[in-house]
């Protein structure tokens, strides 16, 4: 028994030699892939003093770029499934035929699980270096609609009597729309704490990305209304994500939104039961269409030293 389990020791390390070879090979291709389509993006990012026909030609081109990204997560997302259906099937292996084996050598078992540990971690490093690619793929192409759909009478909505919009603005449609289509191959292909964190870190690399994009803007009261609509769409879409601290930042959104709606009176109060998001409240009233006019930052600076 023990030259067998011996032998059987050999040769299953020899098999988790392979299969760890074979996993980190398939992920690293899957890896080209996404900084090929990063190379693309980067190669069609031009200023804004061109012709229209440039600009129009670099769109087109970033509208490639933007496939190929969206193709090379899908591809990456396969190839983390398949990776972990083989580690599951070695696992599975190892208990139902080598395990027993092993047993009459005294630390043969031990050593073979820390070795099929081991032969797994080059794997998991590619996984996990791929997994941050996908995001910046993600997020460059959150950033591209934002940047094209994105139009300052969204927020800033003409004052002509006509009733107020409360539909999401076009960039939100589009970004939430995108996402739900990309992110379907993440949820089917990842499990557990990979899973999590992936879309934890996600979801507040998103909530991040928002807040820049939003302080490029102008808000008027009725601008506020529609950027409330628009957190409330990210907010419900970010809750299939089932991570709690990105839903609280969600709402703390909704909550700073209010800054854009309220009377200038009313705004040192507004913030008396959340100061966490004291910081963000400041720079965003400094967005308000009338914060010079309304005398705003002498009116609060008061409270800001408080």
């Amino acid at each position: 028994p023990a030259t067998l389990a011996a032998n059987v020791k050999a040769v299953f390390t020899c098999l988790l030699d392979q299969v760890s070879q074979y996993i980190t090979d398939g992920l690293e291709r899957a890896r080209d892939s996404l900084t090929e389509a990063s190379a693309l993006r980067e190669r069609f990012v031009i200023g804004t003093s061109v012709s229209r026909r440039v600009a129009a030609a670099a769109a087109s081109a970033a509208e490639a770029a933007a496939a190929a990204g969206e193709s090379s997560f899908r591809s990456f997302m396969v190839a983390i499934q398949r990776c972990g259906s083989s580690v599951a099937i070695v696992q599975q292996y190892f208990a139902n035929s080598i395990s027993r084996l092993l047993l009459p050598v005294d630390g043969a078992h031990a050593a073979s699980c820390e070795e099929m540990a081991t032969a797994m971690s080059s794997a998991e490093g590619a996984a996990y270096k791929g997994l941050q690619q996908c995001i910046e793929t993600v997020m460059a192409e959150v950033e591209r609609l934002l940047s094209a759909e994105q139009k300052p009478t969204d927020y800033r909505s003409p004052d002509d009597g006509m009733a107020p919009d409360h539909r999401p603005t076009n960039a939100c449609t589009r970004v939430v729309a995108y996402l739900s289509r990309v992110l379907e191959a993440a949820f089917t292909a990842l499990e557990g704490l990979n899973k999590q964190a992936f879309l934890t870190e996600l979801g507040n690399r998103l909530h991040k990305g928002l807040l820049n994009h939003w302080q490029k803007f102008t808000f008027n009261p009725s601008g506020g209304l529609r950027l409330k609509r628009d957190i409330t769409e990210y907010g419900e879409f970010v809750r299939s994500f089932n991570a709690p601290t990105v839903d609280e930042k969600f709402e703390l959104l909704g909550i700073l939104a209010n800054v854009f709606i309220v009377a200038p009176e009313s705004l040192s109060t507004l913030f008396e039961g959340t100061p966490s998001i004291r910081k963000d409240a400041q720079r965003f009233i400094q967005l308000r269409e009338d914060y010079k006019s309304a005398k705003l930052a002498s009116k609060l600076s008061s409270l800001w030293s408080s």
